[in-house]
């Protein structure tokens, strides 16, 4: 039966004023316009009056690690440690839920917050184990903190090379610390994201009302292959619930490729994406290339995760292929780089697919024109900025980059999407919202904002979180705005975060809530 949703707020993402209705059928929205006229228009209509104050595009989060979310929802976290103490009491108190033997993973520490900024070490994690192998990722993913015996399962010691790309941080006498950077996390995460995690399927299942949640109704998940297979279990048994591009890890290209794999193949539930590349670490772990070095790190301006051949070499084979890329790049070297492969590679193939960098945190100003020129898309995280802001700070004082510089990309033309790379950041994409419009910390520091001209205003917000995403995905015809012939997803909240009260108060757009959440002309989570 056709369905007729009302509100008297309904921001549609294409400017049109006076829209109170929303016409659906079959999951798909037929018209929009004033509610009484549809319903005068239509007969044995379904009538649904959504909650709260506004009525919004379904969020579509660029990028994010579903399956690491999933995860995170039964392993340790360790965000609320301030010292290496607390974090070791939080390490022991979880080992004591455990069976005997279990692999402890999970993390999410972050050591540059810590109120001594040590770097932790397995002999640390090993006064704790009681026999378990531990392996902690960083706040960014990009380093590890494993103890003795899971380096030694996975062969870790002080013979073992360090892989391309990656570095075991080792003591005088070369024995492995226990600190695993970038690509050297590689054999460690094969044996703990196995079985020891639990059936990711169900985990998925759960993270998947978190999501909705939050308003979230679609997701560009850049985890690996467990995650594909578990979201096909989902979908085959009738319970996806929320839209997924799913992206493609490096090591899966070749494989993919030869399945027949192309970008934007799939249905409206479930489609396959870009193949995600990198080409440096991250700026909490000091491996983000930069063109200079780090402030009180002399000689080191970080590390590229990949060569340039090996960039221009996948991302070529992706193209030639049929597939986007999507490449993770937070240095200005590294973005600058990454420009380079892909102004290569639109010349020699004239190709239209999508391509992206990831992060894009730091460019040389003269990058911002070429990635317009090149139509690269910007895949952008706001809360990273918030995050960022003491380490910048304290890591690049007085730097003359473009830096988490949204307002500059979109001013010049950039096509920009937004999304959390949650876990590392929080899912909730009005967080996201929020650092962009305001450019705070949760609690309102600084004030005015970090690097102010930089902000955006709210509609441009919402756009990058909505149609933006939607059109890397290669879904803007279908999804990112509330208009007849696009897919019917769609959210009620509790405030008019467009409203002139927000903003005057933008604090708000972060305290927002979202009371019903409908995918495809479905309610499919609601807060009462």
């Amino acid at each position: 039966m056709p369905a007729l949703f009302r509100h008297p707020r309904v921001h549609t993402g294409d400017n049109r004023p006076g829209v109170t209705g929303i016409l659906v059928t079959d999951g798909v929205i037929t018209a929009t316009g004033d509610a009484n006229q549809l319903a005068a228009l239509h007969t044995g209509l379904d009538v649904v009056d959504l909650p709260g104050e506004l009525v919004l595009p379904g969020m579509h989060d660029a990028h994010i690690h579903t399956a690491a979310v999933a995860r995170s929802l039964v392993g340790l976290d360790l965000r609320a440690a301030t010292s290496l103490a607390d974090a070791l009491a939080l390490v022991r108190a979880h080992v004591d839920t455990m069976p005997d033997g279990a692999w402890i993973f999970g993390g999410r520490w972050d050591s540059n917050k810590w109120q001594v900024p040590v770097q932790p070490t397995a002999a640390d994690l090993d006064q704790v184990s009681n026999g378990h192998p531990i392996a902690l990722s960083s706040i960014d993913g990009h380093t590890m903190w494993a103890n003795t015996e899971a380096l030694r399962l996975a062969g870790i010691t002080a013979d073992w090379a360090d892989p391309p790309g990656g570095e075991a941080v080792r003591d005088a006498d070369g024995n492995p610390t226990g600190i695993l950077r970038e690509e050297a996390q590689g054999p460690i995460e094969s044996l703990y994201e196995g079985p020891a995690s639990g059936d990711l399927a169900s985990l998925l299942l759960l993270a998947q009302d978190e999501l909705l949640s939050v308003g979230l109704t679609s997701v560009t998940d850049l985890n690996g292959e467990d995650a594909r297979a578990a979201y096909l279990r989902l979908k085959a048994e009738g319970n996806l619930k929320i839209r997924v591009t799913k992206g493609i890890p490096r090591d899966s290209l070749a494989a993919a490729i030869a399945e027949g794999r192309r970008s934007g193949i799939g249905d409206d539930w479930m489609r396959v994406g870009a193949v995600k590349l990198f080409s440096d670490g991250a700026l909490g772990s000091r491996t983000s290339h930069m063109s200079r070095d780090f402030h009180g790190y002399p000689g080191n301006h970080g590390m590229p995760v990949m060569t340039t051949a090996q960039l221009y070499d996948a991302a070529r084979t992706a193209v030639d292929a049929g597939i986007a890329v999507a490449t993770h790049a937070i240095g200005d070297q590294a973005n600058h780089l990454v420009l380079d492969v892909y102004e290569r590679i639109r010349a020699e193939t004239g190709t239209r697919l999508p391509l992206s960098i990831e992060h894009t945190q730091f460019l040389q100003p003269a990058d911002v024109e070429r990635l317009v020129r090149l139509g690269v898309t910007a895949s952008m995280q706001p809360t990273h900025c918030t995050s960022d802001i003491a380490l910048v700070d304290a890591l690049l004082p007085d730097t003359d980059l473009v830096a988490y510089g949204w307002r500059s990309l979109i001013d010049a033309g950039a096509m920009v999407a937004f999304g959390s790379d949650a876990p590392v950041e929080e899912a909730n994409p009005f967080f996201g919202l929020h650092a962009a419009v305001t450019r705070q910390r949760p609690d309102g520091t600084p004030d005015g904002g970090w690097r102010p001209d930089e902000r955006i205003a709210i509609d441009e917000a919402i756009a990058a979180y909505t149609s933006g995403s939607a059109r890397l995905a290669g879904d803007f015809d279908r999804k990112g705005r509330i208009t007849p012939g696009r897919l019917a997803d769609f959210i009620a909240v509790d405030t008019d975060i467009t409203g002139d009260a927000v903003a005057t108060d933008p604090g708000r757009i972060r305290d927002t809530r979202v009371l019903q959440t409908v995918v495809g002309g479905r309610t499919r989570w609601s807060r009462d």
